[in-house]
């Protein structure tokens, strides 16, 4: 069984040759000194790590799980785990992109991601108690008091602590006007928090001795509505060393990510502090969430990798029927899966989106660090509305495409795929979770089409079509321009659909929202890959030594544009069929 292998090699092409990451950073007065020397120790640093230490974790922590004691509430963790949180920790990489301030490394943002695709691919489950501290982490660099960061952030940068995201209940998940847990204010300042939330990833367990809860609660009185939602921090020990009063009531019986501990958590008056002003924990939230968003796309991408390489090397290896063309391995009983053509369409189709995917999440990713860093308002204002815009992208369409991948991955190990022997059930199942959480696929949609394109009054996302648009005048000749620019035409004209029948009857957006989402991805795709392609027609017709890389880059970037591009005319057509086939039916004409 193959085991899994960092892709530095595509990820330093995507990172210092197509968006020439290294040059743009250095414009920023926080990143001056970020050299890519140093930028590729790291990543070969990382790519140890998850192929040494996470990686071989990976399947025996699925197997094992994490194990629930209901006498003391605690959470165990999948052997290995801990030792393995700890080298993770102690190593600097839950600090690399916080702020130096509280003790964080201040690297870039877009080198984070490349760390988290890695940690992603090898895994997922493991990877996701540093990951969602980051979510806590920005919230309260963002909202939280002086106190309340110099008391927190340092712990949770450097991993000694973990944090959490406490939102969902038992009768709401995204709409959060519904919630039930209620804050009452104490007279030394603090609240007194009690409610019950479910499925909080990391809610409880034994890789560290605090967890610090970000808990989504009502004030007395508040209004009966988001408006009334307050965000609050909940220790699960407290400064004199005693227990909060909150507790895990039991691990979720989960389909995948089953070395992730998934809690329900009860808080029967713990004690906890307001993070910014009353009422406005939906913003804070926000935080948290678009953070997280980008995270969950780089696990789809990761997972995807992963699912990859083992059907890559399945194909290659597997020996199934003669190749209808005629034997190509002559000296042996049967030829290589691989040569024959449907297995081919498999993996090519995981190779083409996987490598458009990665660049389109790094590409967002870099503009998040010029939105934080650039000395220029402008540039980061501008740059700030192409990370808001591409965030539901990311998230949606990333995860979309590493569930795609990962089950295009079990079909070409055909019987093999659906044992538990290579582990690619694994990876189907591990990715299931990523289309829902952190807002549904369908939420992002929505947020893209209600929110997202309205931002600024549309000034977001002209800006991203002038960027393409320019992009295209300036480099008319470049490998499939002409079919970036129908795509482009065809998004334009979903945009302008949506704006005018959605301010008619919203629910003809909400209708159009889904495949309005694919369209805006896989536009953002041909895009991407036109510039791949001509940055490998360069490099080969400089000569460069690494033919196979680039004529690779070169095919795969043909193979997106007759295979997979095409797709955008009937995601059109869905779109500007409107809502009247979706509403047409009754209640009752569902069951007929």
């Amino acid at each position: 069984m193959p085991s899994y292998r960092a892709p530095l090699r595509d990820m330093r092409f995507v990172f210092e040759e197509l968006l020439d990451a290294y040059s743009v950073l250095q414009t920023l007065p926080d990143q001056r000194e970020f050299t890519a020397d140093l930028g590729g120790a790291i990543l070969e640093e990382a790519a140890k790590l998850a192929e040494n230490v996470l990686a071989p974790l990976n399947g025996p922590g699925d197997k094992q799980g994490c194990q629930y004691d209901p006498s003391t509430h605690a959470v165990r963790t999948p052997d290995g785990f801990k030792a393995a949180y700890r080298q993770f920790a102690e190593g600097g990489w839950t600090a690399l992109a916080c702020t130096p301030q509280f003790g964080g490394q201040g690297l870039p943002h877009v080198l984070n991601m490349l760390v988290e695709e890695m940690t992603c691919s090898a895994n997922l489950s493991l990877g996701m108690y540093p990951g969602l501290t980051h979510g806590a982490i920005n919230a309260l660099t963002s909202h939280g008091t002086p106190e309340q960061q110099e008391k927190y952030l340092p712990r949770l940068i450097s991993g000694e602590w973990t944090g959490t995201m406490c939102l969902t209940e038992p009768q709401c998940g995204t709409d959060l006007g519904l919630i039930r847990t209620r804050a009452v204010p104490q007279a030394d300042g603090s609240y007194a928090i009690t409610g019950t939330k479910i499925w909080i990833t990391g809610g409880e367990h034994d890789l560290v001795d605090n967890i610090v809860h970000l808990v989504l609660a009502k004030l007395p009185d508040a209004p009966d509505s988001v408006k009334g939602i307050s965000l609050f921090l909940v220790p699960k020990v407290l400064e004199d060393g005693s227990r909060n009063p909150v507790f895990c009531g039991g691990l979720e019986h989960k389909m995948g990510i089953k070395g992730s501990a998934t809690c329900v958590m009860n808080f029967e008056g713990a004690r906890g502090w307001l993070i910014g002003e009353p009422n406005k924990g939906l913003s804070c939230m926000f935080t948290m969430m678009n953070s997280a968003r980008l995270m969950v796309g780089m696990q789809g991408l990761g997972v995807a990798e992963s699912a990859y390489q083992i059907a890559l090397g399945f194909a290659r290896e597997r020996l199934q029927s003669r190749s209808i063309s005629g034997p190509k391995a002559a000296d042996k009983p049967a030829d290589p899966i691989l040569v024959h053509p449907d297995v081919r369409r498999m993996l090519l189709r995981q190779k083409v989106m996987i490598e458009g995917c990665r660049a389109l999440a790094y590409f967002a990713g870099l503009q998040q660090d010029i939105a934080h860093g650039a000395e220029d308002a402008e540039t980061r204002t501008r740059a700030d509305d192409l990370v808001q815009l591409l965030t539901p992208v990311v998230k949606a369409f990333l995860t979309d495409e590493g569930f795609t991948c990962a089950n295009e991955g079990l079909q070409v190990l055909g019987g093999s795929g659906f044992t538990e022997d290579w582990g690619i059930e694994q990876l189907v199942r591990d990715s299931r979770i990523t289309r829902i959480y952190e807002g549904t696929n369908g939420i992002q949609a929505l947020d893209l089409v209600g929110r997202k394109l309205s931002l600024g009054g549309g000034r977001a996302v002209r800006a991203f079509f002038a960027l393409v648009d320019g992009w295209l005048k300036s480099n008319a000749e470049a490998p499939h321009a002409a079919a970036v620019t129908q795509a482009l035409r065809q998004l334009q004209q979903a945009t302008l659909w949506l704006a005018s029948e959605g301010s008619k009857d919203p629910e003809q957006a909400a209708a159009a929202a889904t495949p309005y989402l694919r369209l805006f991805g896989l536009t953002s795709l041909a895009w991407l890959w036109s510039q791949q392609a001509q940055l490998a027609q360069r490099q080969l017709d400089a000569g460069s030594a690494e033919t196979q890389f680039y004529s690779a880059k070169l095919k795969s970037a043909d193979f997106f544009m007759a295979r997979i591009l095409p797709e955008t005319d009937a995601l059109l057509g869905e779109i500007k069929a409107g809502k009247a086939t979706l509403m047409a039916f009754t209640d009752e004409e569902f069951a007929a």
